[in-house]
C-alpha cells in the first residue's frame, strides 16, 4: 500500500528555499532583512532535515534525502545528523555522556578532571543565553574534532558523509558567489545565528532521570518557534512516534495529554516565554550527570504505540 504524499512538508520546504534564496539576494537592499531572513531559513531548513530523517515527505527516503542536500548549515553534514539523531533515538541511552550523541551531560569523573577556566565556560553554556552564545562554536568544535578523529582512524562512513557534505556547501558557495553580493562572512554568521536559534529547542529537550521515560519534555508552545521547530517542542510525542509527521504531533498530544504528561512524570513546561524568564541566566541542570551512572533498569514500551527509539 502506498503512502500519501506528505504536502505540509513539501510545501514548507518550497517556502523555505524560497525565504532562502530571497534572503541571500537582498543584501545589496537590506543587509539586516537579508541576515535575518537566511536566517531563519537556515534553521526551519534544519528543522525539515529532521522530518527527512525520519522518512518525510515521501516513501522514497533517497528522494527526501535529495531534497535537502545543498549545505545551507555550513558545518552539519545531512548524513552525520541522520546518523548520530537516530542513535540519540535510542531512548535508554538518552543522556548519557557516552551513548547519547546529542547529551550535554559530562560523566562526573571526567568533569573533575577539567580545568577552572572549561568549568566556567561549560557552566555558561548550561544556561540559555550561553548555549545561544557559545552552544554553536563549542558544538561544532567537538563535533567535528570527534569526526575529524574518526576519519584519520580510516572511518569511511564518516568520510564519506563530509565529502558529500563539501558538495552540498560548493552549491551554496557557487549560489553566493556567481548570484547574490552576500558576503560570505555574512552567511557564516546567518549560518551561526540559525544553529543558535536551534539550541532554544534543544536546551531542556532532556533531563537526566532515572527512569528513561521520564527524560523528555515537553513544552506546550503554538506560536511561532512551534512552527520553526516542527512541534518538536512536544517532544515526548515525538520520541514515542518518530514516523509521524510534525503536523499531526499537535493532534496526537491534544487526543492523549495526560498519558504523554503521566509517561514523562510531569516534566512540562507551558511556552518558550517561560523558559527564557526561568533560565536565561540560570542553568537548569548541572554539566555532571547528577544520577551517573544511570540505572537502565526499564525495558523498551511495547504497546501498540511502538518501542521507543
Amino acid at each position: 500500500m502506498s503512502r500519501p504524499v506528505e504536502w505540509p512538508t513539501i510545501l514548507l520546504l518550497v517556502a523555505t528555499y524560497v525565504i532562502w534564496l530571497s534572503g541571500t539576494l537582498i543584501w545589496a537592499d537590506s543587509a539586516l532583512l537579508s541576515l535575518l531572513l537566511t536566517t531563519y531559513a537556515i534553521a526551519q531548513f534544519s528543522s525539515l532535515q529532521h522530518e527527512v530523517l525520519h522518512g518525510h515527505p515521501f516513501a522514497n527516503q533517497r528522494l527526501n534525502e535529495a531534497l535537502v542536500f545543498p549545505g545551507l548549515t555550513l558545518t552539519v553534514p545531512y548524513v552525520r545528523f541522520r546518523d548520530t539523531h537516530l542513535a540519540h533515538h535510542y531512548d535508554p541511552n538518552l543522556t548519557d555522556p557516552y551513548d547519547d550523541p546529542e547529551s550535554n551531560y559530562q560523566d562526573p569523573a571526567v568533569w573533575e578532571r577539567l580545568s577552572r577556566p572549561m568549568h566556567k565556560l561549560l557552566r555558561w553554556n548550561n544556561t540559555l543565553l550561553g548555549r545561544l552564545v557559545l552552544g554553536p562554536v563549542l558544538g561544532n568544535v567537538s563535533f567535528i574534532a570527534k569526526d575529524a578523529a574518526a576519519i584519520r582512524a580510516g572511518d569511511r562512513r564518516i568520510a564519506l558523509a563530509w565529502g558529500l557534505h563539501g558538495l552540498g556547501v560548493a552549491l551554496v558557495l557557487a549560489w553566493l558567489w556567481g548570484a547574490t553580493e552576500m558576503p560570505l562572512l555574512a552567511y557564516v554568521l546567518a549560518a551561526y545565528l540559525g544553529q543558535s536559534v536551534l539550541k532554544i529547542r534543544t536546551f531542556l529537550e532532556h533531563r537526566a532521570h532515572e527512569a528513561f521515560r521520564a527524560r523528555t519534555v515537553i513544552i506546550e508552545d503554538r506560536g511561532p518557534l512551534a512552527l520553526l521547530f516542527l512541534n518538536n517542542n512536544l517532544h515526548v510525542v515525538h520520541h514515542m512516534h518518530p514516523a509521524v509527521p510534525w503536523y499531526d504531533l499537535p493532534r496526537l498530544y491534544a487526543e492523549r495529554k495526560a498519558h504523554y504528561q503521566r509517561r514523562n512524570d510531569g516534566y512540562v513546561y507551558g511556552n518558550y516565554v517561560e523558559i527564557f524568564r526561568r533560565y536565561f541566566t540560570r542553568a537548569k541542570d548541572p554539566v555532571p550527570h547528577p544520577v551517573w551512572p544511570v540505572r537502565k533498569t526499564e525495558t523498551p514500551d511495547m504497546t501498540p504505540e511502538g518501542p521507543q527509539n
